[in-house]
């Protein structure tokens, strides 16, 4: 197996509608804002390489939506998807399976676009599986009055008409769900469906039934963070986006799931951190807080 980080590109956000009640003079020290509030983020996907499969977790924003769609974001800097899967060595035909943690038009759009004469949209990878799971996928297509903005028709729908949309199945349970004691558990899949040394956490705080990749790599657990933590500036627990549908329920499986990083060494690889591709975390007198962060290629020499 190999691992490849796969850059989509970078947008802008509202700081304060990243970070919910935390005051902007404690957010600004890890995430600075610009003259309008905004803070730079990137769109950072993985790609897994194990045998004849090429899994690619999420895909950035994309490139069909119109330039007035595009102005609220300030996209900027210069990797694509395609750009970025080329210099991994691939092309959009190579991909095997197109995991989706969720839905939101930041993590799905690189996912569908535009046929040669624009009439009609496609999937990008006519090759690939694309997971979802029968829970968010139902979440998404009937969205509530808050998230309707987040989950465009354009990017969801074209993937189930293309024929190519499976839902990951299994049973919620897990070897590490046994050290997770009465009301302190996490939702863990005992799904095989890609693979031996991928399995994935279900949270329900940020948008119902995301799906959080664990990835069994050189001995060390790699957890795609996808938005149960957008950056390292979000690591206290009351750090909490104000995108979240139900914030407490976040705050509550932050903790769960922070406590069981420290302990387990999780390397923590995010979608979200413009600074800081990777980090491990520790238990101190004042709760979790970051260690040390690091690149994948600095971590294990690849």
């Amino acid at each position: 197996m190999k691992l490849h980080v796969i850059n989509t590109g970078n947008f802008k956000l509202d700081g304060g509608a990243m970070f919910g009640v935390v005051p902007k003079m404690l957010w600004s020290k890890t995430n600075p804002a610009d003259e309008n509030n905004m803070c730079n983020w990137t769109m950072r996907c993985l790609l897994i390489e194990e045998g004849n499969r090429l899994t690619l977790i999420d895909n950035g924003i994309g490139n069909k939506q119109d330039a007035k769609f595009y102005s609220h974001f300030f996209l900027n800097g210069d990797d694509t998807l395609e750009k970025s899967l080329n210099l991994a060595g691939f092309s959009n035909d190579d991909i095997t399976d197109m995991f989706l943690t969720h839905l939101h038009f930041d993590h799905c759009g690189g996912g569908i676009k535009f046929n040669e004469d624009n009439t009609a949209l496609e999937t990008v990878f006519k090759n690939a599986t694309y997971w979802s799971n029968a829970e968010h996928w139902e979440w998404a297509v009937k969205p509530n009055a808050r998230e309707k903005p987040s989950f465009l028709k354009e990017n969801i729908l074209p993937i189930e008409a293309s024929g190519q949309l499976k839902f990951i199945v299994g049973s919620m349970a897990h070897e590490q769900k046994e050290r997770i004691q009465d009301n302190n558990e996490l939702e863990y899949s005992t799904s095989k469906q890609l693979g031996d040394n991928v399995s994935f956490m279900l949270t329900r705080g940020h948008t119902d039934a995301m799906m959080i990749p664990h990835i069994k790599y050189k001995g060390k657990t790699v957890v795609f963070m996808a938005d149960l933590l957008p950056s390292t500036g979000h690591i206290p627990l009351p750090y909490v986006m104000g995108y979240d549908t139900r914030p407490l329920l976040t705050l509550t499986e932050k903790e769960k799931f922070m406590s069981l990083a420290a302990d387990e060494e999780f390397i923590l690889f995010f979608e979200h951190d413009f600074a800081n591709e990777c980090c491990t975390v520790q238990k101190t007198e004042k709760g979790i807080r970051l260690k040390e962060t690091f690149t994948l290629k600095e971590y294990f020499g690849d």
